[in-house]
This record gives structure tokens, sequence and C-alpha cells, in this order.
């Protein structure tokens, strides 16, 4: 069985031929260019053709052929391979740094645990679970300062009034 990964969501049907339009959750759109299939429902489905599309991705999905059956997969989340993405160096998937342990470069302590990472307009957020409260710090260079995927931990560059007890 292939180590699955989360990629997106079927928001709805397109055109006369049973393509769907999807939702991506990946970093670009274009990774859905580079699969063979897709898993839906814990169903493979062959990828026969994938484009993006303002932003969503339109799939022909193979035995998919009309409106009807592309309308019963609907609302459902869309797997991929993790196989079938390569990685740059130094690149990962959210989901191998969700549990980190997340660490302070200022204070010199740990602070929490990394939770969820949520989209936001300039920039993603890292959401740390700290023993006082939620503690979110923006996905960019100037506080993200390594990601150790050995140790399972985040090292970050915070800035005074950013932790909850300097507020």
């Amino acid at each position: 069985m292939p180590d699955l990964l989360e990629c997106g969501r079927i928001v709805n049907t397109h055109g006369v031929r049973g393509e769907v339009k999807a939702e991506p959750w990946c970093d670009s759109p274009e990774v859905f260019e580079q699969l063979s299939r897709l898993y839906i429902g814990g169903r493979p489905y062959e990828l026969e053709n994938a484009r993006p599309h303002k932003s969503f991705v339109l799939c022909k999905l193979k035995g998919i052929d009309c409106p009807e059956q592309a309308m019963v997969l609907k609302n459902q989340t869309v797997f991929l391979d993790r196989a079938e993405v390569p990685l740059a160096d130094g690149a990962y998937f959210i989901a191998d740094i969700i549990g980190f342990e997340a660490y302070d470069r200022r204070t010199e302590t740990a602070i929490g645990t990394l939770r969820e990472i949520r989209p936001a307009p300039s920039a993603d957020l890292y959401c740390i679970q700290g023993e006082e409260a939620e503690i979110l710090i923006p996905a960019v260079p100037a506080f993200v300062h390594k990601v150790d995927l050995k140790n399972k931990r985040i090292e970050f560059n915070t800035i005074q009034g950013m932790l909850p007890h300097e507020n």
C-alpha cells in the first residue's frame, strides 16, 4: 500500500466529460500534473490529465466519464502517493513536521509542540501549543531558523512579545 498524503478536496464537477474540480492543498497546483494516480475514498484512480484552472485543478480520472459519475466524488478528500512527489533538498511535507518540538533560540527554551500550520494571506502560521497558550509564528525565514527532521525539532528566532508570558 502506498504512503498517502492529503493533497486536496473535490469541490465540484467540470464539463460534460466527467472531470472533477479539485481544491489543491499543495504548495502549487502543478503538483497534480506530475502524478499518475489519485486516491479517493480509499480507491486508486488513474489520473489521465490534470491542469491548473484559476486557484483549482481540473482532473480527468480514468473510468469517470460523465458528470454523474464525477458528482459521486464531490466533497471527498484527495490523496497522493508521497513517492510520486520528489522533494528538493531541505524540503519536507507539512504532515511530517506536525508534532515536532518548537524551540526558541532567543530564550533557549522549548516553547511547545507544533500542532498545525494555518494558511494566511502573507505567510502561513505555525501554531504551537505552549504550556500557557497557543503561540503563532509566521512561517518566514526571519522567524524559522531550522527544521531538524532527524531530531523532530523546529528552531525559531522569536522577538520580544511573541511568547505568551511576555505580554
